[in-house]
């Protein structure tokens, strides 16, 4: 994807169309100018553990089910409350792999109702490590249907969790505290991202570098196209932490498929980084990582895990002596609602994918991105888009783009908004797949890989969406 100057980015933000679904708190320049009318903001934090039982399917049941508990996994999440006439917004991670189409609506209107705000106002964003669970109820009705009863998840263990993490949201609200300044922090990660795209002198460009690559001319090339840095906004009382959210564009794999339950390595920097400020909520978002692997730089052992927890703490810890405050003076929320055209050609056919699933003799996973498939065309079949959100807070902006998006997107939503820091968050629907580039797509990245639910142009879409929620009103 080619980069965009700055004058280029700018003239985009001038361009863009009037945003739907926007309000802003206070202006900055009010604030500065008086602070006693800065708005007086609250945040409460909340944590409910959503780790599965032994036996539970992970991954949709793609590998091993749960055996082992490794480590808990849990939802995280801030809620931020300011003046009266606005609506809370809701920030929120869940180590699970991916939450999809209305499985994805079922937990935005659970932490919604639970926060006083509406579904549009959470931002709920997947983890994705792959020893965890994943869900998307439609999939698993027609798996049901199929003879394949569970096999992606449990639905009624789903509704018991989010009426847990729902809970843990309204007790949060009772001890909401104020917070008066944002902070922001960014630093460089070393030797924890590479892409899976690899080009070997002689060969045309694949992308065969995956979370753990044994071949050494494949994971000794190039680091390739990454975004090399941790982001951390962070939320503050006075002098006083309460909140850091940080975020990385790495797929969180070390190793996975064994049936051990884990956060893998970026959960274990969460929780290192979290004894070591028990007094700051910690929080984090796995950024635009589609094509983004720890390929290079894992051996694939339990050891090689704690490697690249400890770089990843690293990296936090230093974005975090780097922070700078300023004075929380706006939350402004935006949402641009997308639509991307579903893949329907060949086996993603709706006639080809109900054959499929109706395949007694096929593979079970084969069977389950069927049934995925399925699911998608039938939301896109009722018109249902994809919200594209984002807080303004205007020196930093949060951004939750969809699915298993290439970091390209997270390196043009930065070049889209040069006066702020831009975390972009990846994993909110996971509903369309791998959202490539459509240089990748026409090097063979879908060929190869297959996991993406979304036609041709999906790249126009959301670098669009990107444009229009960036633009500043």
């Amino acid at each position: 994807m080619p980069s965009l100057s700055r004058r280029d980015a700018l003239a985009v933000m001038a361009a863009a169309s009037v945003l739907p679904l926007v309000d802003l708190v206070s202006p900055a320049s009010a604030a500065a100018a008086d602070p006693s009318a800065r708005p007086v903001f609250r945040l409460a934090t909340f944590r409910a553990d959503v780790t599965p039982p032994l036996g539970h399917p992970l991954l949709a049941g793609w590998k091993t089910k749960a055996q082992k508990i490794g480590d808990p996994l849990y939802a995280l999440g801030v809620v931020l409350l300011g003046p009266e006439s606005q609506k809370p917004i809701v920030l929120a991670t869940v180590d699970w792999c991916e939450i999809r189409n209305d499985a994805y609506d079922f937990w935005r209107d659970a932490l919604a109702e639970a926060a006083g705000t509406t579904r549009e106002r959470v931002l709920l964003s997947s983890v994705h490590q792959h020893d965890a669970p994943y869900a998307d109820t439609t999939a698993q009705k027609l798996l049901d249907e199929a003879g394949l009863p569970g096999a992606m998840f449990d639905v009624d263990f789903q509704a018991k969790t989010v009426q847990q993490v729902a809970q843990a949201v309204r007790k949060s609200l009772e001890t909401a505290q104020p917070v008066t300044h944002l902070g922001i922090g960014s630093a460089k990660i070393e030797k924890v991202a590479s892409n899976r795209r690899i080009e070997l002198a002689g060969a045309a460009p694949n992308f065969s570098r995956y979370s753990f690559t044994r071949d050494p001319q494949i994971r000794d090339a190039d680091d390739g196209a990454i975004d090399p840095l941790l982001r951390t906004i962070s939320f503050w009382n006075g002098d006083r932490p309460v909140a850091a959210l940080s975020s990385y564009a790495v797929h969180p794999m070390s190793y996975y498929g064994q049936g051990e339950v884990s956060t893998d390595f970026v959960g274990l920097a969460r929780s290192i980084r979290q004894r070591e400020e028990p007094g700051v909520f910690q929080m984090y978002f796995s950024g635009c990582s589609g094509d983004t692997t720890a390929g290079k730089y894992n051996d694939g052992t339990p050891d090689g895990r704690k490697q690249l927890a400890q770089r990843l703490r690293s990296g936090m810890a230093d974005a975090w002596k780097g922070t700078r405050r300023v004075p929380l003076t706006q939350a402004a929320f935006r949402s641009v609602p997308i639509r991307f055209q579903p893949e329907t050609g060949g086996k993603l056919s709706e006639e080809n994918l109900k054959k499929t699933l109706a395949d007694d003799k096929a593979e079970g996973r084969v069977r389950s991105e069927a049934a995925l498939g399925l699911s998608w065309l039938a939301r896109c079949a009722r018109g249902q888009t994809i919200d594209l959100p984002l807080v303004d807070f205007g020196p930093a902006v949060f951004v939750l783009a969809p699915a298993e998006a290439f970091v390209a997107y997270q390196l043009a939503a930065s070049q889209l908004r040069p006066d702020a820091l831009v975390m972009t968050a990846g994993y909110g629907e996971c509903a369309p797949g791998y959202i490539p580039t459509e240089k990748t797509r026409q090097e063979g990245f879908v060929k190869e890989h297959g996991y993406c639910w979304v036609a041709a142009e999906s790249e126009k879409v959301l670098l669009d969406g990107l444009k229009q929620a960036l633009k500043q009103p």
